[in-house]
């Protein structure tokens, strides 16, 4: 019986850490989460808004909390060329070695929120034009995208805004691309772009 009560709190514990990790549990009494991320090409800082997007921001930290953006890259550093301005850095997706990493289950898009894809904005990213299909790839918003906000169809949901390291993301937006064969992709750093680390900020008191 003492084994077996032993279990239980075992199972329990367990589980109750696994329940931590969740995004939702994360500051969650906080409307407004910052994070920190750390490149190889300098540091950002993030302000999420739970208020406009929580099922973004919570998916978004629970991969934080996992640990798994680590050694993740900016496979996506494109400007509009035509148009002679900058676009978008997208990461989170994929290692150094481009190969794909971990996606947990796809979540609902939030672009109706009010929240526009305006220059330093960071917003989730979907694939193949699916746009409840995004699980874990983001990206940060290098102009005023708006062919990006949803109108007759649905756009990208933006889910926080830069507050420090604009200087860093305007470093990452002048590295030297190319087409990537593995990802056959192009706008792709030659050089990788790193994510080192992310991490939860404390709150900013009021």
């Amino acid at each position: 019986m003492k084994r077996l009560f032993l279990l239980f709190i075992l199972v329990q514990l367990s589980q109750t850490a696994m329940a931590a990790t969740e995004g939702r549990f994360v500051q969650k009494n906080n409307m407004f989460p910052r994070v920190e991320i750390t490149t190889t090409m300098g540091k950002i800082i993030v302000e999420m808004d739970r208020s406009k997007a929580p099922i973004t921001v919570n998916n978004f930290l629970t991969y934080v909390m996992d640990g798994s953006y680590k050694g993740t890259v900016f496979h996506r550093v494109e400007r509009d060329v035509e148009n002679d301005r900058d676009f978008v850095i997208q990461g989170g997706g994929y290692d150094k070695e481009y190969d794909g990493v971990y996606e947990g289950d796809p979540i609902f898009n939030e672009s109706g929120n009010g929240s526009k894809n305006d220059m330093y904005s960071i917003a989730m990213a979907y694939q193949d034009r699916q746009p409840h299909s995004g699980t874990r790839q983001f990206f940060f918003n290098m102009d005023n995208n708006d062919h990006l906000n949803p109108g007759k169809d649905w756009g990208f949901a933006v889910f926080g805004m830069v507050m420090e390291g604009y200087e860093t993301l305007d470093k990452i937006m002048q590295v030297e691309t190319g087409f990537n064969e593995k990802i056959g992709y192009d706008f792709v750093p030659k050089t990788p772009v790193v994510i080192l680390n992310i991490t939860v900020l404390e709150p900013t008191p009021l």
